[in-house]
């Protein structure tokens, strides 16, 4: 499954063409396929959610390939699924100067449409439920900031977000769109043609297309950047996983939603509501890691379901 995103430069302005199935109205095409919702099944979701005092939430790429973002795992639409394509690892990142040249050429072609995703019903209901006091906090495995978006407050984003960049020595922390506009400046007439979509807003482009794009360095201090999210073989931030923890404590309840919890950085989290007997409500299309430990798993649209939960 693959689509086209044009990117040309005409008389100093850039332009995207996205493709018709790069369309918002494309959404179904990283959603699994799920069964109808079950009422009985919403019955017992709206019993967990009510009986919730202090209700912690986690959220994984699930809960947005409602809005057109693919996720990694999913069955037949996930990018492991759909390509031979693999995430960047951290440490090729940081020690490769022609890595990350190819990075940011491909995140800079990809970024007009990752940045223009908007929320599903998913991410307003839990903003929702937090702005009548039925969430406790929500801890996000995603790096789109879609969340944010919906103007949920009580948020962690485990993993970072894409609309920050970092600088690797002083540890600058700047817009991302500040950034594309010095990409913009730095590469007035480079163009390329993309095929497909990350989750991280990754496109793929070939060898020859990236060799003469600029790369701009920290406008500080001259270091080299780095989106500020945690690549694949990194770590999360001890004192993030900390936070994380002493939430789980404070919970009486955790639902997960939109994650097959294969990436221990969340699921560690599953294993210690489970030390502490907490009840676990899994929201997912497909198993996941903690199936075993879960009270209630649903195999619905996140979008779909939540809306009709009552939260008072």
């Amino acid at each position: 499954m693959n689509f086209r995103l044009p990117f040309r430069a005409a008389k100093g302005c850039w332009m995207v063409n996205h493709s018709q199935h790069c369309s918002h109205g494309s959404i179904g095409l990283f959603v699994p396929q799920s069964p109808p919702v079950d009422p009985e099944k919403v019955k017992e979701l709206q019993r967990f959610i009510t009986l919730s005092k202090r209700l912690l939430v986690m959220t994984g790429a699930g809960i947005s390939t409602e809005s057109g973002i693919p996720d990694y795992r999913s069955e037949k639409v996930g990018l492991y699924a759909r390509t031979d394509r693999r995430p960047i690892q951290h440490v090729d990142f940081v020690r490769s100067a022609r890595i990350r040249q190819r990075y940011w050429a491909r995140n800079f072609v990809g970024w007009p449409l990752f940045s223009s995703h908007q929320p599903n019903p998913a991410h307003w209901a839990l903003s929702n439920w937090e702005r009548l006091g039925k969430l406790h906090w929500l801890v996000t495995q995603n790096v789109d900031a879609l969340h944010t978006k919906a103007g949920s407050q009580r948020l962690t984003e485990l993993h970072g977000c894409m609309h920050r960049v970092l600088c690797l020595h002083c540890g600058e922390r700047t817009p991302r769109g500040v950034l594309q506009e010095r990409f913009e400046v730095l590469n007035p007439t480079w163009g390329a043609e993309a095929h497909g979509l990350a989750p991280d807003g990754d496109v793929f482009l070939t060898e020859e297309q990236v060799q003469s794009f600029q790369v701009p360095s920290c406008a500080r201090c001259g270091g080299p950047l780095k989106p500020d999210v945690v690549f694949f073989g990194d770590t999360v931030n001890p004192s993030k996983v900390d936070f994380v923890h002493r939430l789980v404590r404070e919970a009486d309840s955790l639902l997960v939603v939109g994650s097959s919890l294969q990436v221990y950085s969340g699921y560690r989290f599953i294993l210690t509501a489970r030390e502490k007997k907490l009840p676990i409500a899994i929201l997912n299309i497909g198993p996941t890691r903690s199936d075993n430990l879960a009270c209630l798993k649903l195999d619905s649209r996140c979008g779909e379901l939540l809306p009709l939960i009552d939260p008072h």
